[in-house]
């Protein structure tokens, strides 16, 4: 599903005029991560530490893509590892379709918040396919002092069937988000 995701945001981020530098969570094919960097953004690749196969993916996708200076680390949601405390302050962290199983919601959320406290201004943005209506950030949110910015999909021109000439997303709902924390003050 990464593949899907990837145009759609930097399209955003660009329309933006956003060039902030990216980290990515959950970086799977690490095909979000992997646009920002080629657009100029210094990126962090990460996935999770307890698969070094996703690792080693997002390594050979930064070399097919002539980027050696994209760093690639182990990162697993909800754990504080030295990884993780070793980050620098982040300004965006790109989470591709990483809200699939709700059981993960809270420890993605727990990683954003604690890189939160490194940038009170840092904002996870995210596109995800909706897997059930009955699941919602909602209550998470709240707990981790967070707020969540709906980004309609047609105020960048990505409410298609078909984006970048594929077959992705088809007629799946697929939503964008934009998580901070709730105080505008920070």
């Amino acid at each position: 599903m990464g593949c899907m995701f990837g145009p759609v945001r930097w399209s955003w981020l660009s329309t933006c005029g956003l060039t902030e530098d990216p980290c990515q969570i959950g970086a799977g094919v690490s095909l979000p991560g992997i646009m920002a960097a080629k657009c100029g953004a210094e990126v962090i690749l990460s996935d999770s530490s307890e698969l070094p196969y996703c690792l080693e993916i997002c390594r050979k996708s930064c070399e097919m893509n002539n980027l050696p200076q994209v760093r690639v680390i182990g990162l697993t949601w909800g754990h504080v590892s030295q990884d993780l405390l070793a980050l620098p302050p982040q300004d965006i962290i790109l989470a591709s379709d990483v809200f699939f199983e709700p059981e993960d919601f809270e420890d993605i959320l727990t990683t954003v918040y604690f890189l939160m406290q490194k940038n009170p201004k840092v904002q996870l943005w995210s596109t995800y396919q909706v897997r059930s209506a009955d699941w919602s950030l909602e209550a998470l949110l709240y707990k981790w002092d967070m707020k969540c910015v709906h980004i309609p999909l047609e105020s960048f021109d990505a409410d298609k069937e078909d984006i970048a000439e594929s077959t992705l997303p088809g007629r799946h709902t697929v939503e964008m988000l934009v998580i901070s924390f709730a105080k505008d003050s920070l």
